[in-house]
């Protein structure tokens, strides 16, 4: 599998250093990418990073709008402004600012959740409520997926 899949819980030591799970690093090295891009989630209390993949994602949202108008301008502030990127050191750690940290919530413990092209990363108890209402959700979001939308002109 090329993307990040799976959920991995991991602690944090005392100078702010968490490991990549090794099937993250992993794939960020088949990308190509050296280290992780982060920052913090739009829409949700927590962290998206990735690599290559994400950057070339968040430069295709970006296309879509005039370049400087105030719609790029607030895409490209909240994805580049915010972000960093993180060396992965050679035992396979990043060290998450305290700034990241803070935005998600995140104290010791953080869970590393694949999403495909990227992955994110959460403080467990704010995870394990999304994961809820995920959940929750799934049936409504899955009931549409499989049908195919009705050619132009053809009611649905």
């Amino acid at each position: 599998m090329d993307g990040f899949v799976a959920t991995f819980t991991n602690r944090l030591d005392q100078k702010g250093r968490v490991s990549v799970p090794a099937p993250f690093r992993a794939a960020l090295t088949r990308e190509g990418f050296d280290g992780v891009y982060c920052y913090p989630a739009l829409d949700q209390p927590a962290i998206d990073a990735g690599g290559s993949r994400l950057r070339n994602a968040i430069d295709e949202r970006l296309s879509v709008f005039e370049t400087f108008s105030e719609e790029y301008e607030i895409l490209s502030t909240a994805f580049y402004g915010a972000s960093r990127v993180l060396k992965i050191d050679k035992d396979g750690r990043i060290t998450l600012p305290d700034d990241l940290r803070e935005e998600a919530g995140i104290t010791d413990t953080l869970v590393f959740v694949g999403q495909g092209f990227k992955f994110q990363i959460w403080e467990p108890s704010r995870f394990a409520a999304r994961k809820t209402d995920a959940r929750a959700r799934l049936k409504e979001v899955t009931r549409g997926l499989g049908r195919r939308s009705a050619p132009a002109g053809e009611a649905s």
